[in-house]
């Protein structure tokens, strides 16, 4: 596929099960950040083509006020910064709302002559697809929101899936 848009390097769900983190673990944020940085090739790879990293807990001013931003890469082909914030579980409208400040801030203070709009990608385990809708919307910043599975689904479930489907293209 060839990249010429930023909804064209976005996945869902991305697959880290090379961060190894045990199924019936209960893993912080923090600690999924430093997984992805020990393995940050494998990371870059899931990603897909055109990723640069450029830091992790970048830190940001915005008058007496610090943030950081969990993960900033830099794409290559669309010429734009990607900011990742990582959730350990469920992403709501307030996790939306920081990646749009995010954004904005990236878009004014860190962009330079040549730069295209950054793009904001908040990952999580799961996202509620209305809360998404209702936070996202009439949002210009190009803000995605995507899932992450630490390991693959056992074959029960995915033999399940691939029912479903099937049988869901046999309806057409």
């Amino acid at each position: 596929m060839e990249i010429q848009q930023p909804a064209d390097i976005i996945k869902d769900p991305y697959v880290l099960e090379f961060l190894d983190i045990p199924q019936d673990y209960t893993y912080l944020e923090g600690e999924l950040e430093d997984k992805i940085i020990q393995n940050l090739q494998k990371f870059l790879l899931e990603l897909g083509k055109g990723f640069a990293f450029v830091g992790r807990q970048y830190k940001i001013s915005i008058g007496s006020r610090h943030f950081f931003v969990d993960l900033v890469f830099y794409h290559r082909i669309l010429k734009c910064f990607v900011l990742i914030d990582l959730k350990r579980g469920e992403i709501d409208h307030g996790d939306i709302g920081q990646m749009n400040l995010y954004l904005n801030y990236f878009r004014k203070e860190e962009n330079t002559a040549g730069d295209n709009e950054p793009i904001g990608i908040v990952l999580g385990t799961y996202e509620d697809h209305i809360l998404v809708e209702y936070a996202t919307e009439n949002i210009t910043n190009q803000l995605f929101v995507s899932k992450y599975q630490v390991y693959l689904p056992d074959k029960k479930t995915l033999a399940g899936e691939l029912e479903k489907l099937l049988a869901e293209q046999n309806d057409k």
